[in-house]
């Protein structure tokens, strides 16, 4: 059996593949609530094979959407739409993940086919985004509000409550975005955190906000609950945020009960410079990896089952995420699995097709 066909078990729960779907956003809620797009978009990646099967990011908090159609968990009316999503997902084998985030100074956009770079206005039914210095992402931002100390509380709080909704919703796993340029990326990142409080300055400053979050989530969510990090493992800045800080900050991770560190990388400037490659953000889990001590999954341009294989034999990483692939071919675990092992876990509606 090939590695990417091999079962993995995390905190007690088997994941039958480590072939999983990456968080995409879909900009397709009404109020922050999963609807009939949501459950046929991941369900079809249930039946298409995925081991994992995670949702896009779902804001914590009403300021923390990316625009106002994102997905949320910031209310429990976000529970009873998700569980029908995730009762689905476990029908089929997969496990169900979420990605709880708030999208800090890169909030109040519009969708990305409606003009994604310029910001809502209020009156347009846009908000004040936050962020930990009040330093706008470009020239088409608005400039976010300082959070203050109390506003940093606040939102510790709504993480931790969006991941006990994330259980009662039935999710098994919970990965938690500091990537992208979000806002506990923004906070790790020394390009938009000036702050010269406990949350700012060094690098131990800077991490506090994204250690506070973690420790207040594993306090709270059950021991069985499976926690997942997405880093930006560098910025592309040679003043930014980069692997070095990374890797201390995964050896923090681990140390508070963080299970494996979803490597993604980039976001947090416009002037980032970076050459996209296949494979071009392996190299970020393989070192994480091997000198944080810690599960890590491998994302960006992965296409081919060969590929995926080539990285979990390497042993760069313990995971693939799948991201645009899947977009374009949901039923590419099955057809991974037929190339690698000649075998076929097939829906029996399906098996004729194959």
């Amino acid at each position: 059996m090939s590695i990417l066909f091999s079962p993995i078990v995390i905190r007690g729960t088997k994941i039958k593949n480590r072939c999983w779907v990456s968080p995409m956003c879909q900009y397709s809620s009404k109020e922050g609530l999963a609807n009939d797009w949501h459950l046929v978009h991941l369900g079809t990646r249930a039946v298409g094979g995925a081991g994992l099967v995670m949702t896009e990011a779902a804001a914590v908090s009403l300021e923390g959407r990316i625009s106002p159609s994102d997905l949320g968990i910031w209310d429990d009316k976000h529970i009873e739409p998700l569980k029908k999503i995730t009762n689905f997902l476990m029908a089929h084998d997969a496990i169900p993940a979420i990605q709880i985030a708030h999208s800090g100074r890169k909030g109040s956009t519009k969708k990305p086919w409606e003009n994604f770079k310029n910001s809502i206005d209020v009156d347009e039914g846009g908000w004040i985004p936050i962020g930990p210095s009040a330093i706008p992402f470009d020239e088409n931002s608005v400039t976010p509000n300082e959070m203050s100390l109390e506003d940093i509380d606040r939102i510790i709080s709504c993480f931790s409550n969006a991941a006990l909704r994330s259980e009662e919703a039935g999710f098994k796993c919970i990965e938690v975005h500091m990537a992208h340029g979000y806002l506990v990326h923004e906070f790790l990142s020394p390009v938009s955190n000036k702050r010269k409080d406990e949350y700012g300055g060094d690098l131990y400053g800077r991490m506090n906000f994204a250690l506070k979050i973690v420790t207040a989530i594993r306090e709270v969510i059950s021991d069985n609950t499976i926690l997942f990090i997405r880093i930006s493992a560098t910025d592309y800045l040679n003043d930014g945020w980069d692997l070095s800080q990374s890797i201390v900050l995964c050896k923090e991770m681990k140390k508070l009960g963080v299970d494996l560190i979803d490597c993604s990388s980039g976001g947090s400037s416009p002037k980032q410079k970076l050459d996209p490659y296949p494979g071009y953000q392996v190299p970020f889990a393989s070192q994480i990896k091997n000198e944080a001590k810690i599960m890590t999954g491998s994302v960006g341009l992965i296409t081919q089952s060969q590929q995926a294989e080539d990285i979990l034999n390497s042993e760069h990483s313990d995971a693939v995420f799948i991201g645009r692939e899947l977009l374009r071919n949901p039923y590419f675990p099955l057809q991974a699995q037929i190339e690698l092992d000649k075998e076929k876990d097939l829906p029996n509606q399906y098996e004729r097709a194959f």
